[in-house]
């Protein structure tokens, strides 16, 4: 049995083919870049269409190389908080906002919650410009014409595929408009969203799955009988890649942007634990939710840097890197992306202070690359709390991935934790993969995981 994975980042779109536990088989992935749009005054856009072709372009790559033939279920890793206004007709009425843009505000004279910390722990979110509740309204006042109904990408892009495309209970969370114990839109909410039932996506019940429409079916007909299983959160899904799916172990997830969290079993209907003010919280599925704080600042701190600084490359980058110390070094804001929820820094806030002539570019580099560090380090401790114990450490995705110093820079930050280092690059694809197998308990066997100073295997 082989699963289809897609995974539907913000940087790119992926497609792999895994085994049947999860692994990646060798040569079976196809990779597109997107054209995220990013603007000064806190544009983070992704166009639609141009989306939904590149993930056609995957398919027909992975189908080609004869990759599909064995394929018997089709998992999804979607990027939280995005949202798109559909026509009628459904075809977009403009742009996709991802968790990046930073533009949504409260309309004039607009209201938050009547009890802003009963509905953050109702929502496991906040009245924030990330969220549908903020989102909706001031979408309606941008687009200039009525909106029929609106989706997430994964729900847009799944739609023009699927024969339907409900949205999954992981994706709604991540909208801030559900209610994480009933698994229902939540009523204020919904009220401050502005919507009604129709304009939000019908929620997909327990163990949904879809097929291919037929036009699609003829175009990959490897495909016609395989069933596609509800998309999870890129965040959930990471999770479970890195074997954290346990109360005592945290991932440190660094790709384009970068996040800390932790999975706890809590059934639909039973009780959520407290929520620190401080800390998001949203479902994996139907049984598991999960804590943490996300950051617009990551992998997409070297982006910036090695597009800006001409720094070295490979080899002479990391014997540059290892010269350094760990910790300490260039004070640093890396809020280049401005805050994700709860704050509300907006994009451009980012500061490097303590600079003279005789600092280098691999220095500012390091500079932000522990200043990420140092957040996470501090919103660890406020996880940790949650559960009343230190939690051990797994760093995955690609920048971790990629970058020795960056791995032992967070082993010190986070130090005296066990920190170990999640060796598979794809640990979205792999964990939505288990997911959709009901394979969660499993997901620590699995892990690849190791010591932070092991090199990783090559990809």
């Amino acid at each position: 049995m082989n699963i289809l994975a897609l995974d539907l980042g913000t940087s790119s779109v992926r497609g792999l083919v895994l085994d049947a536990d999860a692994r990646p088989l060798p040569g079976a992935l196809a990779r597109r870049r997107v054209s995220l749009v990013v603007h000064d005054d806190g544009t983070g856009t992704l166009d639609g269409p141009g989306y939904l072709a590149c993930l056609t372009d995957c398919l027909d790559e992975l189908a080609a190389g004869g990759h599909l033939r064995d394929v018997s279920l089709v998992a999804t890793s979607a990027q939280w908080h995005s949202v798109v206004p559909l026509g009628a007709d459904g075809v977009p009425l403009g742009p996709v906002l991802t968790w990046l843009d930073t533009r949504p505000e409260a309309l004039p004279g607009a209201t938050g919650p009547a009890d802003p910390d009963a509905f953050h722990q109702r929502t496991g979110a906040w009245w924030h410009r990330c969220y549908w509740s903020m989102r909706l309204p001031w979408l309606r006042e941008q687009t200039g014409t009525r909106i029929a109904r609106f989706a997430g990408l994964a729900e847009y892009v799944l739609g023009e595929l699927l024969d339907s495309a409900p949205m999954s209970i992981s994706q709604a969370s991540g909208t801030g408009l559900l209610d994480l114990r009933t698994l229902t839109w939540d009523a204020e909410a919904c009220a401050l969203a502005g919507s009604r039932p129709d304009e939000l996506p019908e929620l997909a019940p327990t163990r949904w799955r879809g097929r291919l429409r037929p036009a699609y079916a003829r175009r990959w007909p490897q495909l016609t009988d395989a069933p596609w299983a509800c998309p999870v959160g890129d965040g959930a899904a990471s999770n479970v890649g890195s074997g954290c799916v346990e109360p005592d172990r945290a991932a440190v997830t660094v790709g384009t942007s970068a996040a800390v969290r932790l999975v706890q079993r809590v059934p639909a209907g039973e009780e959520l634990p407290a929520l620190p003010e401080t800390l998001w919280r949203y479902r994996v599925d139907h049984d598991h939710v999960v804590t943490g704080a996300a950051y617009s600042s990551g992998g997409n701190l070297f982006a910036w840097a090695d597009r800006e600084l001409r720094l070295p490359a490979g080899a002479e980058l990391d014997a540059a890197l290892s010269r350094l110390p760990l910790d300490g070094g260039l004070p640093v804001n890396v809020r280049f992306g401005g805050d994700r929820p709860p704050g509300l820094l907006p994009a451009g806030s980012g500061e490097l202070r303590g600079l003279s002539f005789g600092t280098t570019a691999v220095e500012i580099l390091a500079g932000l690359m522990r200043g990420l560090c140092d957040l996470v380090a501090d919103d660890l401790a406020v996880l940790e709390s949650t559960v009343d114990k230190p939690v051990e450490v797994v760093l995955g995705g690609g920048a971790m991935t990629a970058s020795p110093w960056w791995r032992a820079a967070f082993a010190a930050a986070l130090a005296p934790r066990a920190v170990w280092h999640g060796r598979d690059p794809e640990v979205g694809a792999s964990g939505a993969a288990l997911i959709a197998l009901g394979r969660i308990g499993d997901a620590t066997r699995l892990a690849d995981i190791g010591r932070t100073d092991e090199t990783a295997s090559p990809s």
